[in-house]
């Protein structure tokens, strides 16, 4: 099996549970349009992608109903939301033995930085990561493709298959391929088989104690 210096590792269905925080705050900012949710269930397939993208996508918002609508979602996010969340069993493990092993740990999220460094803190991990990548409030890094290349960019990496990519979503299997290194899709987060095959993920695994077998 190949040994992965570099890992890149998604937060949202792959660090941590956020689907009580997000689907909330989609509730809250989809209210505010006069749209009412009878199961939050329905809207995890919000957890992974861009914000913009899924309000479009998924209720064809305008793009200035969109903003409007993420900017309604971050303003419950940054109160509440964003504690709405737990650690999944193990991932804390993983990660600190990860950086003992000689691994380089990085936060790869579609989720705005500042957000995520607050939650890394949150949790006690921000020590684990070398670096950490999200998108910016601007808009800006908006897509998994995006970040990854500001990570290696950022970190100066050139050996591309010393780089994987960890995640739940087929956002970061494309973003993976799109950049040109490996994926792990982790099953015991948000997506599905059918959906991390399809998107082309390198390897498929159900769940920590087999990323952690993979990885270490």
């Amino acid at each position: 099996m190949k040994q992965y210096k570099y890992l890149l590792f998604d937060l949202d269905g792959t660090i941590t549970d956020s689907e009580t925080g997000i689907t909330r705050c989609v509730e809250y900012a989809l209210n505010h349009f006069g749209i009412q949710v009878n199961d939050l269930r329905e809207l995890t397939p919000f957890i992974g992608p861009p914000l913009l993208d899924s309000f479009k996508d998924f209720y064809n918002f305008t793009d200035e109903q969109a903003i409007i609508a993420t900017d309604k979602y971050r303003e419950r996010y940054a109160d509440k939301g964003i504690l709405e969340n737990e650690l999944y069993p193990g991932i804390k493990e993983l990660l600190a033995d990860a950086q003992k092993g000689g691994r380089t740990v990085i936060l790869a999220t579609s989720k705005p930085e500042v957000f995520a460094k607050r939650i890394l803190d949150h949790f006690g991990l921000s020590n684990y990561f070398s670096f950490v990548a999200g998108s910016g409030l601007d808009g800006s890094l908006h897509t998994k493709t995006d970040v990854i290349n500001y990570i290696l960019q950022s970190n100066k990496i050139t050996d591309l298959k010393s780089v994987v990519m960890i995640g739940d979503r087929k956002h970061d299997i494309i973003g993976a391929k799109n950049t040109g290194i490996d994926s792990i899709g982790v099953l015991y987060g948000f997506g599905d088989y059918k959906e991390l095959s399809e998107a082309g993920a390198d390897h498929i695994v159900e769940d920590i104690p087999a990323l952690r077998k993979l990885l270490l």
